[in-house]
């Protein structure tokens, strides 16, 4: 690839590749970088709604069909006639219950093992933002690949990708969002259909990539995938909404849909569609888009809609043509999905193409990168925040180590109260965390539990330096004797690590950052309280209080307030008394927290591996 011209001439330009150029590279690459083709085969595929009556609205109706691998599909209809609920279930996205099956290669499909050979790009862009364009495509490929050993190995194929997709120019900017500048909203788009086919997918499915884009960058996406589909043998099924003649022409089938409900009106090459409409009475205009007039001829409601007519047309012309292709389909076994798995070098069967220690180094990577380079994360909330903030409210307590006993414990309620607010601060990017890893889990690149693994490795020792030097500070300020520092940084930082599992449990449960913080603040409220200090175990209803029990900070501020007591006397031990503080459970303290810790992390990775699911 290093010395292949047009490769080299190509990327410099920032333009797609030729199809010549990409078929001489892939078949010098073709081990690595593409699977053996598969073909697709559907019959009386439908989905149906209940309503609230009792009955059933169909949103699809039954329907068949045969596609053979390097054929570019295009699922065209109005808007509710079930074409992006086809291709769902055809990618096996589809979360609700639907009729009918799905074979490849003429074998049934199997829910473990088709996400290896099968990728869907749906209309969201979900990256993060301090990725470079790069990286995602990189990534695809280092987790659905079964690895890429050298330098020269694992840049070539990516590199290839990226000036296919006419994105080499701008392989090392940040893909951006709310946060930092980045690239177009066209490049984001075929960043993320890189990213689909760096998985070395069989079979591809995008639901409206070319939503939202300019002429120019739909018809760039559309070319791109085109390529991709003949040069590596590759089916790719599209959804697509009134596409420009130039686009609609690169298509090789067309699957056409009608509304209310859905039904097939056309299914065929799409060279032949014109002449098709023309043969049921119904030619295209000239100076005409086809592909506009297809959709006006089956959108009921409209001046033109002839849907009904078409609908017919299709079940007596066809219909059996189909039908027949599709009972061979199901009939010619070709490789099984195993097979096709193993019949490249190196490849493991499962789930998920790489083990667990490699996505766990993928993640990790990823994870450090993206905080290295994001300000916010890295230096506002992770120290800075806890720097100045424990400044500030350290030197409102300066000297209170001196103080008598009553006075020292406001300042370790206070102490607590702080690392307690300040776990709240990161919810809002575990969430946004969530997000993408949701919709890269459903891809099967990874598991929860290395993507829960790699944050807890940068997160918590991050967040960890940030609380210790809070606690260093307010510590300094109050002016407290030295033999009483271990007793409170150890208290302190168990209770830190209390809410920092206590939070991303939350952040794993809740919607939104919204509904976080009002999950959050409660709890946070109730800990707070029941400590000793503001509400004492004998003044509690007896009802609540187990509840101190429980309490991180009633726990840390008992042991905290007997390690300060010593020596203090009588009015050390009356302090104690009213506090309702008892010597002699600092071990069983430690190990509820801790007990604590252990469960809200187990809890966190459950939500995180069962809850919000993309749904379809």
């Amino acid at each position: 690839l290093a010395h292949h011209p047009p490769f080299i001439t190509m990327v410099q330009q920032n333009m797609p590749l030729s199809m010549e150029a990409l078929n001489d590279i892939s078949k010098a690459n073709s081990a690595r970088f593409a699977r053996a083709g598969a073909s697709l085969t559907f019959k009386d595929l439908g989905f149906a709604v209940p309503l609230s009556s009792g009955e059933t609205k169909s949103i699809l109706e039954p329907c068949s069909g045969h596609f053979e691998p390097g054929e570019l599909v295009a699922l065209m209809g109005p808007s509710g006639c079930g074409k992006s609920t086809l291709l769902d279930m055809l990618a096996m996205k589809k979360t609700s219950a639907y009729s009918g099956e799905v074979l490849v290669n003429g074998h049934t499909r199997d829910a473990r093992s088709f996400p290896r050979i099968a990728v869907y790009v749906g209309q969201e862009d979900v990256m993060p933002e301090y990725w470079t364009v790069r990286e995602p495509v990189k990534f695809n490929a280092a987790l659905k690949t079964h690895g890429l050993k050298t330098k020269i190995e694992g840049e070539a194929p990516v590199d290839l990708l990226l000036a296919a997709f006419g994105l080499a120019g701008v392989a090392d900017t940040y893909i951006g969002g709310s946060s930092v500048r980045g690239i177009s909203g066209g490049q984001r788009r075929r960043v993320t259909l890189a990213r689909g086919v760096a998985a070395q997918a069989s079979m591809m499915f995008c639901d409206e990539p070319t939503s939202g884009l300019s002429a120019t960058d739909a018809e760039l996406c559309v070319k791109a995938l085109r390529t991709i589909a003949k040069a590596l043998n590759v089916l790719i099924v599209v959804v697509i909404h009134q596409p420009r003649l130039e686009v609609a022409q690169m298509f090789d089938q067309l699957v056409l849909l009608a509304a209310n409900p859905g039904r097939m009106c056309y299914m065929g090459p799409m060279a032949q569609a014109v002449s098709y409409m023309e043969s049921c009475g119904r030619p295209v205009p000239e100076h005409v888009n086809p592909a506009d007039y297809f959709l006006d001829i089956v959108t009921p409601g409209l001046r033109l809609d002839a849907s009904d007519h078409f609908a017919a047309m299709f079940k007596q012309h066809l219909e059996p043509q189909i039908l027949s292709k599709v009972e061979w389909g199901l009939e010619t076994k070709g490789l099984t999905i195993e097979e096709m798995l193993l019949a490249q070098p190196g490849a493991r069967l499962g789930h998920y193409a790489v083990p667990f220690h490699k996505q766990f180094q993928q993640l990790l990577r990823r994870k450090l990168a993206i905080t290295l380079r994001n300000p916010l994360a890295l230096v506002g909330i992770g120290l800075m925040l806890p720097v100045v903030f424990g400044t500030f409210v350290g030197a409102m307590f300066t000297g209170f180590g001196h103080q008598p006993l009553l006075q020292q414990m406001g300042f370790v309620f206070i102490l607590i109260t702080v690392l307690g607010l300040g776990g709240m601060q990161l919810m809002p990017i575990l969430i946004e965390e969530r997000r993408f890893m949701k919709h890269e889990t459903s891809e099967a690149l990874y598991s929860e539990g290395a993507s829960v693994l790699a944050s807890f490795c940068v997160d918590v020792p991050l967040s960890s330096v940030g609380a210790a030097l809070e606690i260093l500070i307010m510590f300094s300020f109050a002016g407290f004797d030295s033999e009483h520092f271990n007793s409170i940084f150890f208290w302190c930082m168990l209770v830190f690590f209390v809410y920092d599992s206590l939070f991303g449990f939350v952040a794993a449960v809740a919607v939104d950052g919204q509904q976080a913080q009002a999950l959050a603040t409660p709890v946070l409220a109730i800990f707070l309280l029941c400590n000793g200090f503001i509400v004492s175990k004998a003044s509690a209803p007896a009802f609540l209080q187990w509840i101190f029990a429980i309490s991180p900070n009633g726990n840390a501020m008992q042991a905290i307030t007997l390690n300060l007591a010593e020596g203090g006397g009588a009015a050390g031990q009356f302090v104690l008394a009213r506090a309702g503080y008892v010597a002699g459970e600092n071990g069983k303290g430690v190990a509820t927290l801790v007990s604590m810790i252990v469960v809200l992390r187990f809890l966190q990775l459950v939500a995180l591996k069962f809850l919000h699911r993309v749904q379809k």
